[in-house]
């Protein structure tokens, strides 16, 4: 009970809940031009502040790398010149820099390289929001107070001397008006003093106190099950108590669908992440999500619940929720078609095994691991292998059919794959891709927003506009599975099989890989979700993560 606790402690202090959390560091794998990149960004904690930019080439040869922010609310027209990167001494095809991010907001930051293969662009969404504020060190503002005080005295003592003895000939002394001129004129001057000095105070503490109500804080939202015709379903209330004064009014009225769905609901039981739902809620109102329940054990369980904004802002709500036992010989329905669970054997507790129809045996690299149809995954690495806090790495699968030849994969939400990475404890969670952490949705806002001239965004009603996304949700939930899923991926700009686009991987052969830097160290559980002969897959993978070593 007592790791439990602690567990749910850490979910609910956890600062950086903005897509994803805890794994604030973005990374992107993609094409800018005839060049194949990997681009890893670490974002500020306050605003304005510095990001990052870390870039690996990995196909092509140029000569320069350039970044530059761009926001969303002032586009392309309204963006900073492009600094240069410096190439990383001792490391080939890395180039490395920083980015200055001087609004709070989505914006994205724009990589162009220019080499023997000609120029290229890519861009890479960053949400920039303060979620911190720093303290000034006791002695730096001592010192500071006693700089300030010698100045006003100094100032203070030039306006006396500037009335009285600065007046006179050389051999005069003071004489006693002079002297109450001087006096007057310092206590004037020391008022004068006292008043900027108070006006100053003032404004910074009004522009602190701004500062702090602009800090964001995490999306409430209160997870609830509710038996409906012997089903569980459950609901997720968003609060929005402190909505306007955060993100605006109508936030919630400009969610966009990512893959196609309103939400991205993750369901891990706690603490042994022995049980795992990916679901696709459906929006009941604009502050209200709900899905059937599967046939998941009851227990607690942490909640993770990934929206997207039309402005390309992304963030996950958490919560915790207690499911009850479901009642038997009642048929499960199912909210989405692709909607999935499965079971397994607790973190540490490689023997206990789960009985239920969907129970997927947990591995780690090296080790391949069976899939309910009976193909099974291999994680390519050495057996055993420890990674290091804050190092991108390509996690990489490959799918063997039952009889061991190479599976071919299906789309799955209009991609090769997803995966969910979740630590031990519950205060790490990610979304990954095969192009990285970054949601399709945002990417895919923020390049519209780009192409648009304008520099100011402007937007349909809310009402208009959340009618219309509920309106393209149905459609495409009503589309054939190979109708919807070729609309998704020319949406999201994947390779089609008669075309080639921006992102590579996507050829839905047996391989699948997944570009991530671990936040820090910790024991890790990764849900890897793929597609073959119409049905969801989900494997199971432990890791174990340390700090990086300190150079």
């Amino acid at each position: 009970m007592k790791k439990l606790l602690l567990i749910l402690g850490l979910i609910l202090n956890v600062l950086l809940v903005f897509a994803h959390v805890g794994s604030s560091g973005v990374v992107l794998q993609g094409e800018a031009g005839a060049y194949r990149l990997l681009v890893d960004i670490q974002p500020p904690d306050v605003i304005p502040g510095t990001a990052r930019v870390t870039v690996y080439v990995e196909r092509g040869d140029p000569t320069t790398v350039k970044a530059r922010p761009i926001y969303f609310r002032s586009g392309d027209e309204g963006a900073p010149d492009y600094e240069a990167m410096e190439a990383v001494a001792g490391q080939p095809g890395q180039f490395q820099g920083i980015v200055w991010l001087m609004e709070n907001g989505s914006s994205s930051v724009q990589i162009k390289v220019e080499g023997t293969q000609g120029s290229g662009e890519m861009v890479v969404p960053l949400v920039a929001v303060s979620t911190a504020q720093r303290d000034m060190p006791a002695g730096l503002g001592w010192t500071l107070g006693a700089l300030g005080l010698l100045l006003v005295i100094l100032l203070i003592t030039v306006i006396g001397a500037s009335v009285s003895d600065g007046l006179l000939r050389a051999g005069q002394t003071l004489s006693a008006a002079r002297k109450r001129k001087r006096l007057v004129n310092m206590g004037i001057a020391f008022v004068a003093c006292v008043v900027i000095l108070y006006g100053g105070s003032s404004w910074w503490d009004s522009w602190a106190a701004d500062y702090r109500r602009n800090i964001l804080k995490p999306l409430e939202a209160k997870g609830t099950v509710v038996a409906q015709d012997g089903q569980r379903l459950f609901q997720l209330k968003i609060d929005t108590t402190t909505l306007a004064e955060n993100r605006g009014r109508g936030y919630l009225s400009y969610l966009v669908p990512d893959h196609g769905k309103m939400m991205h609901l993750f369901l891990v039981r706690a603490p042994g992440l022995d049980a795992f739902a990916h679901l696709h809620p459906e929006r009941v109102d604009s502050t209200t999500f709900q899905a059937y329940l599967p046939k998941l054990p009851a227990g607690r369980y942490l909640v993770y619940g990934d929206i997207f904004s039309i402005t390309g802002f992304t963030e996950t709500i958490t919560d915790t929720i207690d499911i009850p036992e479901m009642t038997l010989g009642t048929p499960i329905k199912r909210t989405d078609p692709e909607d999935t669970y499965v079971v397994t054997d607790p973190l540490n507790e490689p023997k206990n095994i789960p009985l239920d129809a969907n129970v997927v045996i947990c591995g780690k690299p090296g080790t391949r691991t069976a899939l309910l149809d009976g193909s099974y995954v291999v994680w390519e690495g050495q057996a055993n292998q420890v990674f290091k806090a804050g190092k991108p790495y390509q996690l990489k699968f490959e799918v063997f059919a039952p009889d061991g030849a190479a599976a071919q994969l299906q789309p799955y939400l209009g991609m090769a794959g997803h995966a969910a990475v979740v630590r031990s404890d519950g205060s790490v969670y990610v979304h990954l891709h095969p192009v990285g952490t970054v949601a399709m949705a945002s990417e895919l806002s923020l390049k519209n927003r780009i192409a648009d001239t304008s520099r100011t965004f402007r937007r349909a009603s809310p009402q208009l506009f959340r009618d219309s996304i509920d309106r393209h949700v149905a459609a495409l939930k009503a589309m054939p599975d190979t109708e919807r899923e070729n609309f998704l991926m020319k949406e999201m700009g994947m390779k089609m099989p008669e075309d080639s686009a921006e992102h590579e991987g996507m050829n839905h052969g047996s391989n699948i890989s997944f570009p991530y830097a671990f936040p820090r160290a910790g024991q890790y559980r990764i849900f890897l979700q793929i597609k073959r002969n119409g049905q969801v897959l989900t494997g199971i993978f432990d890791a174990r993560v340390e700090e990086a070593e300190m150079l």
